[in-house]
């Protein structure tokens, strides 16, 4: 599919029809749609055609749900199979071929240690359920209630897994610092940053005097997603796995978005070597649709029949897809291709911030990339990061729309360009994408004030 070929426009009427119903029915509270004001019809890998007749270039994938990108033939091929054998769709918790192949699919993706006397519980359909049911699990079997998250992190919006998440007010969940290298918290970065973020945890979890009674559990994601594409350095992966297997403290890890080949690797605890107690799963697993679990040590499982349980466990469509989905990542080591493709990308990357003095900071691992946008005429803090300019990734985002690709905004102000293109990209298409976004920039940057009502924002070595 040519990344320029147009299709034929829809009544212009119809397509702010659909846009204007949506705002006057639906809740408040929807995001994507306030930004990406787009009404997609047809999908095909990156490409989105719109009712207003444009294509776009996908790069937020449904937040990362899309490793295969829209509607690929394998995917298709397993749900018309399922549809086509008169298999019941819905199946409760109950045992059902199609399960059965998506479990042992799974398993074979998972590190061995973790395999050989795994369990696993089918969840609610979304991300959250499966964190709260996480929760649950290590305070069942551990007796104790509390946990450690880290700030900048997001688990979801259900009580629970938004407790747990960096913008959470008034929670019993206690705090640590994530290593973020750009805006390190103890103003150091590199490894210095990583080893203290480190001890922090060591001496609230061993000081009698910290406040800090034994946890439940400890939860982090791998790379920080909606927290601004964060990657954990794989040496503090390993201490915080080494800190609380020293102390019987259950480490939960949160690959909701990393996994299945994201970061370059099947799963991103794979770079580390870690392995968790407890590993939570949703978005691509599903092959696209809804579908969330954990997967968990075999000695964990205290639950009693019920302790946890949904409605929507047994979605027979999305257990077919999602082992399409994992089969055909591992068999075409589209992990692979994603470590080799995002480092070219991330390279790209750099070059582009060198040019402009309003990108802060690139980073990312495999697909899974970030672009930090900043106030170039603000002073730096005292480890060198400026302030974050949202109003300028903002027009970053629309001046992408504009060029008909789609990105996503993240990190703590909303100020960090976020790429989650499919894991099938060509070369080309990576291309195409950083072409337009380098040109969305170039665009925003002539036009958007500064924070502070400053000259609008120039290239390196440019005046306005």
């Amino acid at each position: 599919m040519a990344l320029t070929e147009t299709v034929p426009a829809a009544v212009p009427s119809a397509h702010e029809g659909i846009l204007r119903r949506q705002s006057l029915r639906e809740s408040a509270a929807r995001t994507y749609a306030r930004s990406l004001p787009i009404v997609p019809v047809r999908a095909r890998g990156l490409t989105i055609e719109g009712a207003d007749g444009r294509r776009y270039l996908d790069c937020l994938s449904g937040a990362g749900t899309l490793a295969l990108g829209h509607n690929h033939p394998v995917v298709l091929e397993a749900i018309h199979t399922v549809l086509d054998s008169g298999a019941p769709l819905h199946t409760l918790d109950l045992a059902t071929p199609v399960k059965d192949a998506f479990v042992t699919e799974l398993f074979a993706t998972l590190p061995r240690e973790l395999a050989e006397t795994a369990r696993i519980q089918f969840c609610g359909p979304a991300g959250t359920d499966a964190v709260e049911a996480a929760f649950k699990l290590v305070r069942t079997a551990t007796g104790r209630d509390g946990l450690m998250a880290f700030s900048g992190a997001y688990h979801g919006m259900t009580a629970e897994a938004l407790a747990a998440s960096g913008g959470a007010r008034h929670t019993s969940v206690t705090r640590l610092p994530y290593p973020y290298d750009y805006r390190c918290p103890f103003a150091t970065g590199g490894e210095r940053g990583a080893e203290l973020s480190a001890r922090w945890a060591q001496n609230l979890l061993d000081d009698d005097k910290s406040g800090v009674t034994r946890p439940a559990g400890m939860i982090l994601e791998p790379v920080q997603g909606e927290g601004g594409v964060i990657p954990a350095p794989d040496g503090w992966l390993r201490r915080m796995r080494e800190i609380t297997a020293e102390r019987g403290i259950p480490l939960i890890v949160d690959e909701v978005q990393t996994g299945v080949g994201r970061t370059g690797t099947f799963w991103a605890i794979e770079h580390s070597g870690i392995v968790p107690d407890v590993l939570v799963l949703s978005k691509a697993i599903g092959g696209s649709l809804p579908l969330a679990v954990i997967v968990y040590r075999g000695d964990l499982d205290a639950w009693q029949p019920g302790a946890h349980a949904g409605t929507f466990r047994g979605n027979q469509l999305a257990m077919a897809a999602g082992r399409a989905t994992l089969a055909h990542v591992r068999e075409h080591q589209l992990d692979r291709r994603a470590q080799e493709l995002g480092a070219r990308m991330l390279a790209r990357l750099g070059g582009l911030a060198a040019r402009h003095d309003c990108i802060g900071d690139v980073r990312g691992r495999g697909l899974m990339l970030g672009v930090e946008l900043v106030d170039r005429d603000a002073g730096p803090d005292a480890g060198g990061a400026r302030p974050a300019d949202p109003r300028l990734a903002a027009a970053v985002q629309r001046a992408c729309l504009d060029r008909g690709l789609i990105v996503e905004l993240g990190g703590r102000h909303s100020a960090v360009v976020r790429l989650l293109p499919p894991l099938t990209i060509t070369d080309e298409q990576a291309d195409a994408i950083l072409d337009r976004l380098a040109d969305a920039i170039a665009a925003a940057v002539r036009t958007t004030p500064g924070p502070t009502g400053s000259s609008p924002t120039t290239m390196r070595g440019t005046t306005p």
